[in-house]
């Protein structure tokens, strides 16, 4: 295994270490040329899930132009915000990548829309979340290997996966209050534990405040772009009101298009230099890491007062936009059809699922095919069967 003598003495000690990684379920030589943590973000990049992020939605439906953001352009740019803090805090950037590039894997067609939809439609059935059906993915759904199923990833990249957004069990065992820890990941725990009462490394928090940095910032780019609110509607939030005072008070006469582009490097560099100076401090605070009680990568308490007016302004003028929600309905409604054809007539699904009908149930099978499923690829579905293709716009 090679890697960089120069990254490797950078690291700090608390960073993760591929070389003393806790392994993987099943056991494979070590690679000559790549570290753990690498061949993991690696057999993410590869993936089928992977893929077919690049036609999943992030907020917008895919027929409403080319330039707002999927699934996959929202995943990239949280990978490359995540090795940005990993490099500053001197972790391994490598597992941060990992979990970045893997943490949206499970997400349905239509954006949180499908996932909202599937979670009503498996109610009695185990329910559904994307972050478990992420899991499930990249332990047993993806078909690549001749001895496994899955991607085979190390103990700390599934750790990440299902704990980059902090402990999923309390001290007493039980999931912590609004969480639903899924059959799935209770039963590979008990094979092989995944310290569910633990927070993960930080290198999966990295993952999961880049992830909050990127649709912040990204969303009001596109909220700007789809004419869902102006330059003038956002200025009133604090956070965005003082970057575009600083463009505007150098830039007078700066074009529209400009200025977004402005707002948004600036939001993300003001983000990102808070998480390093604010998670410096806990550092320097916390004795025990491995049994820490708090996240350590999080954004100062000013600046998270104001990532919340700003999220409270996108849940008022985008997600809950007239537009939005029209279309949100729509595409319930597709998944819904989906779903209920399925479970009627398992024969309208493609053999391979059909064979899983016996080990997991008709209504599991149907909502996992489903929420594998492209935005384009459902409304195929959906045609196909209704012989009709409803108009999401």
């Amino acid at each position: 295994m090679r890697d960089s003598a120069a990254s490797e003495r950078a690291k700090a000690t608390y960073a993760a270490d591929p070389s003393r990684s806790s392994g993987r379920l099943h056991l494979e030589p070590a690679s000559t040329t790549r570290s753990e943590f690498q061949r993991d973000r690696d057999r993410i990049v590869h993936s089928t899930a992977f893929r077919r992020l690049a036609h999943k939605t992030q907020v917008f439906v895919n027929e409403e132009g080319d330039h707002f953001r999927t699934r996959l352009t929202h995943t990239i740019e949280v990978a490359q915000i995540a090795r940005s803090i990993a490099r500053d805090l001197r972790l391994d950037e490598d597992l941060a990548e990992a979990v970045a590039l893997g943490h949206d894997l499970g997400h349905t067609p239509f954006g949180h829309t499908g996932e909202d939809a599937l979670a009503e439609c498996l109610a009695d059935h185990g329910g559904f979340d994307h972050n478990s059906h992420g899991f499930r993915i990249v332990t047993a759904l993806e078909r690549r290997y001749a001895e496994f199923d899955g991607l085979n990833l190390t103990a700390e990249a599934l750790e990440g996966l299902v704990k980059h957004n902090g402990p999923l069990l309390g001290p007493n065992g039980l999931p912590r209050k609004g969480l639903r820890v899924s059959s799935a990941i209770l039963d590979y725990d008990a094979i092989r534990p995944l310290r569910l009462d633990l927070y993960p490394t930080l290198e999966a928090e990295t993952a999961a405040i880049a992830d909050d940095i990127a649709y912040l910032t990204h969303d009001v780019d596109d909220g700007l772009r789809a004419g869902l609110f102006a330059l003038a509607d956002v200025r009133a939030v604090p956070l965005i009101g003082d970057i575009l005072a600083e463009v505007y008070g150098r830039y007078p006469d700066l074009e529209d298009a400009r200025a977004i582009h402005e707002l948004g490097r600036r939001l993300i560099t003001l983000f990102i230099e808070d998480v390093v100076a604010e998670s410096h401090v806990r550092l320097a605070e916390t004795a025990d890491l491995p049994g820490r009680q708090r996240a350590i990568l999080a954004f100062s308490d000013e600046i998270d007062m104001k990532s919340r007016a700003l999220r409270t302004f996108l849940f008022d003028h985008m997600y809950r936009h007239p537009d939005v929600k029209r279309v949100r309905a729509r595409a319930d409604g597709v998944v819904r059809k989906l779903f209920d054809a399925f479970v009627a007539d398992p024969s309208k699904m493609p053999r391979e699922w059909r064979a899983r009908i016996e080990q997991d149930g008709i209504h599991v099978a149907a909502g996992e095919y489903i929420a594998g499923m492209t935005d384009r690829f459902a409304l195929h579905e959906h045609r196909r069967i209704f012989d009709v293709t409803p108009h999401l716009r």
